[in-house]
């Protein structure tokens, strides 16, 4: 297997959305790197053009949303060639897929779909990402969702989930910081022991995104709905990522309530302004 720079320091970057292409074509800012998810680029035309034409100045990283790692059946070989193929045109830095579910008896459900944490599920998707990365030829990064509920019947924390998903299949892990957040604020928990208890040389990249605050009979529901900036409690827990995982790769995510490409590179650099920090104490990662 083809093991891609997983590790790299790329600095901070943007996930790229439609509404920018042309901008940053354009303009060219001054940011670190470009990710998109690999679906919208999977077909011959203008979208693909342009991201071609701006792989020359920008490192790239494919994000994946439909290889549904978690179904219980095969997945998509179709699916899979046309990722492999976008993959071996583009290059990417990174690819990285969601510890989620989507498809159903050939139905694709348009959602990130929860999974319970058990042996079963960890067979599964183990088998899963070892499938996938043969097929790509390359090392995946697998995200931890944002979640909402608990099944009753998880044995096993999602943390450790992780963990022995790395050391089964060799994957690394993307870490986002905004869906542990989110997902502490609404189960419970430490997010800061969650960060504890990832692998650290596993991770090869990290999200940032704002969050939205519902208040459902009196309580608040944290939404990982990538539409506001990064909160303040979300920029300490990242502060710490680094200190924990070094100056990883790190990408603001925007994608609802899109802002100008000028407020979203602002973002960027403030995350500049942690990774740098975190690069100039000499932070490592630890194992």
């Amino acid at each position: 297997m083809v093991h891609m720079s997983t590790n790299a320091k790329l600095g901070v970057g943007i996930g790229l959305r439609a509404p920018h292409v042309t901008e940053v074509l354009a303009t060219r800012p001054a940011i670190g790197w470009l990710e998109v998810h690999a679906e919208n680029y999977m077909g011959e035309g203008a979208p693909l053009a342009a991201l071609e034409r701006l792989r020359a100045d920008y490192p790239l990283s494919l994000h994946g949303v439909g290889l549904s790692l978690g179904s219980a059946e095969a997945l998509n070989d179709r699916h899979l060639s046309r990722l492999q193929r976008l993959i071996a045109r583009l290059e990417p830095a990174f690819v990285s897929e969601h510890l989620s579910w989507s498809i159903a008896g050939g139905t694709y459900l348009n959602h990130l779909l929860p999974l319970p944490y058990t042996e079963e599920t960890l067979e599964v998707v183990a088998q899963h990402v070892m499938h996938t990365q043969e097929v790509l030829q390359c090392r995946l990064l697998i995200e931890n969702p944002s979640s909402y509920l608990r099944f009753v019947h998880s044995t096993i924390p999602e943390p450790e989930f992780l963990e022995e998903l790395v050391r089964r299949t060799g994957c690394g892990l993307l870490c986002d910081v905004n869906n542990i957040y989110v997902s502490c604020g609404n189960l419970g928990g430490d997010p800061v022991a969650y960060l504890e208890a990832l692998p650290a040389q596993a991770v090869g990249e990290i999200h940032l995104a704002g969050h939205a605050v519902n208040d459902t009979d009196g309580r608040a529901i944290l939404i990982d709905d990538h539409g506001a900036p990064v909160s303040d409690a979300v920029w300490a827990l990242y502060d710490h990522a680094l200190a924990r995982f070094g100056p990883v790769s790190t990408l603001i995510e925007w994608d609802t309530n899109i802002p100008e490409l000028a407020r979203l590179c602002a973002e960027a650099h403030t995350a500049e302004r942690f990774w740098q920090r975190a690069e100039e104490a000499g932070y490592a990662g630890v194992a």
